[in-house]
């Protein structure tokens, strides 16, 4: 006997194989979205997208934190006509109808609310001990930052004060149970969470909130930002160019910043965030000042162009172009 067959035979543990056949890393199940930049700030690459494991999305409230969470549920759902929607609810501020507004069956989301940390990680624990590998699950924790500890709800009706200092620690205890089950079992989970703002600098930045487990077990961070998007010649808002900056990333290079526009008549702008990377990489070329071209020739507005579907469809699908994309973002290199 070899010893790898022998060091094989020798474990116990159930799923032990050798590494280029390990479903851990083999049979990796992507979730690809409607709109390539979202795809890229997962994977980066505009034809990847979620992947197994622990995604936290976190922003100042109104940062549409929530709505890219349902964006990926969507995507989840599309996938899998049999697909699962495991949605712990701390805000009770997502209706039935935020759901529908992205075309997700609700008849297909199990609504859990809950009301501190501990009765989330018994819960979470338990469905995850009886949750196979195959079965698909997509798992939404909105939110993260509004999660009580049990030791803080009896304080405040105890009439104490004291500050609360096991929190922190139930959190870190939550992911350090959760985070296994969600790769081994193929399970996506995106936590919304808030931020607080650093302390001690002179430029301080956003922090998600709930301490360190959160940080430590998610595959990706998200940090939103926004800036207001105006009618042209008003003063009217229109809508939201928000920033997806990837805080920390498995696949994507932390630091980069994904831009995504959402307006409030139409929704998300599909091909947002992809027209100064054509531009970048030369498939769009700037005629003069305001004008631009996708043949070298015929002069187009900007709006013209980031409206063409037919351009950007094709775009995507070249081979060229997604390779550049993904040099540009990706942690990876290619297969």
């Amino acid at each position: 006997m070899s010893l790898m067959k022998k060091l094989m035979s020798n474990s116990k543990i159930k799923k032990t194989s050798i590494l280029t056949e390990s479903e851990v890393f083999t049979d990796k199940d992507v979730i690809q979205t409607s709109v390539p930049m979202i795809n890229v700030a997962l994977s980066g690459k505009v034809d990847g997208g979620l992947s197994p494991g622990l995604l936290v999305i976190a922003a100042e409230s109104k940062h549409f934190k929530s709505s890219f969470a349902l964006v990926l549920g969507s995507a989840f759902q599309q996938k899998y006509p049999d697909g699962i929607i495991l949605f712990y609810d701390t805000e009770f501020g997502m209706p039935q109808q935020y759901f529908k507004q992205f075309g997700i069956d609700t008849n297909r989301v199990v609504h859990v609310p809950v009301t501190d940390v501990e009765e989330l990680k018994h819960d979470i624990v338990n469905q995850l001990n009886n949750i196979n590998r195959g079965e698909k699950v997509f798992i939404i924790l909105d939110s993260l930052g509004n999660l009580a500890s049990k030791k803080e709800v009896e304080d405040a009706i105890e009439g104490k004060s004291v500050a609360d200092m096991s929190r922190a620690k139930q959190f870190k205890s939550l992911f350090r149970m959760v985070t296994p089950h969600l790769t081994l079992k193929d399970i996506p989970m995106v936590v919304i969470n808030h931020v607080y703002k650093e302390i001690g600098t002179m430029f301080p930045k956003n922090i998600p909130g709930g301490g360190t487990g959160a940080y430590y077990s998610a595959n990706d961070i998200w940090i939103i930002s926004r800036q207001q998007e105006k009618e042209k010649g008003s003063s009217e808002v229109a809508g939201f160019n928000f920033t997806i900056n990837i805080e920390k990333s498995r696949t994507v290079k932390e630091k980069s910043k994904i831009p995504i526009t959402v307006m409030l008549e139409s929704g998300i702008e599909k091909w947002s965030g992809l027209f100064e990377i054509a531009l970048t990489a030369d498939y769009i070329k700037e005629m003069s000042s305001g004008w631009y071209s996708t043949d070298g020739e015929k002069k187009r507005r900007r709006a013209d162009i980031e409206n063409d579907d037919e351009f950007w469809q094709n775009l995507i699908q070249d081979d060229k172009f997604k390779t550049f994309v993904q040099q540009k973002y990706s942690l990876v290199k290619g297969e």
